[in-house]
């Protein structure tokens, strides 16, 4: 918070516990906690909502509410066009978790912090990010142009953006329901490992591109696989994967531990945040390397 934000008027976050939401409390957003009284007006008012999910330590969080939520004319924008709703992850780990579904589903798997949803006024996702900058950089739109082009599209076709809302929820939990465990095959299995592979970076390991962040999950369940079908193919996604995180920025060589991820495809270049979450799955994951090819280097 800026020291010409102190001289502002509060808003409503000012009355709330978490750190994350009182960082936000003298912005000129006209932001609204996760409530009843919000989510009745974007009815009321037949309004989209604006949900920005994040949490104290994020870095990205704060730089966003620097150039954006502390940026006037942004600030006029959001509340022209939307009912703001700000979550703190660690209040709200239910939300955090059903809005990074809707994220990852239409990023391409990738999702993060803050979470930037749009929502109908029935909380379905009109379209989801994360960090954006203020203008068009990084490779990203920016956050001015896409409110006033979410906002205008909603005033101006704001049945055929609901109906393809809802088709995608609809889609989103048919594609969450839980499975049975018997539903789940050597088919599943085969269609995991193809689509690892397609995402395979050849060159310095890992899957997709920057930001890469530890795939510590998949490596286990491809070490998982090799174990029973000794395909070299698989285990080599794994190592060259596992090799290039430790040997690269994102392993810390002095203080320990992974950092949340790399800024670049080659793992050089770390996020200076690090997640007892990530470094409990990897160590796991560097074991289980260890315990199936006897390199030391895993152990």
């Amino acid at each position: 918070m800026s020291e010409s934000a102190t001289q502002r008027q509060p808003n409503r976050l000012s009355h709330e516990t978490s750190p994350y939401l009182l960082q936000h409390a003298y912005n000129p957003v006209d932001w609204f906690p996760w409530g009843e009284e919000a989510l009745n007006l974007a009815k009321k008012e037949n309004k989209p909502i604006l949900l920005s999910i994040g949490y104290s330590a994020c870095h990205w969080c704060h730089v966003m509410e620097r150039e954006s939520f502390e940026n006037q004319p942004i600030a006029e924008l959001m509340n022209r066009y939307f009912v703001n709703i700000k979550v703190d992850r660690e209040e709200r780990p239910d939300l955090d978790e059903i809005y990074m579904q809707a994220t990852t589903a239409m990023n391409q798997g990738q999702g993060g912090w803050p979470m930037t949803v749009f929502l109908t006024p029935d909380q379905e996702p009109i379209f989801a990010g994360t960090y954006f900058p203020p203008a068009d950089r990084y490779g990203r739109p920016g956050f001015g142009s896409i409110l006033t082009n979410i906002g205008e599209g909603w005033k101006k076709d704001q049945s055929n953006i609901a109906q393809k809302a809802s088709r995608f929820t609809t889609r989103l939990r048919t594609a969450l329901q839980p499975a049975s465990p018997l539903a789940v095959g050597a088919a599943e299995i085969e269609d995991a490992v193809k689509q690892f592979a397609r995402d395979f970076d050849t060159r310095y390991g890992g899957f997709g591109r920057a930001p890469k962040f530890p795939p510590a999950t998949g490596l286990s369940f491809l070490l998982r696989q090799y174990h029973w079908s000794r395909e070299k193919k698989v285990l080599a996604m794994v190592t060259k994967t596992l090799d290039g995180m430790a040997a690269g920025g994102l392993y810390d060589h002095i203080g320990g531990g992974f950092a949340r991820y790399s800024t670049d495809d080659e793992w050089l270049a770390p996020h200076f945040e690090k997640m007892l979450y990530d470094n409990a799955l990897l160590a796991r994951t560097y074991v289980e390397a260890f315990q199936v090819t006897g390199e030391n280097r895993y152990r």
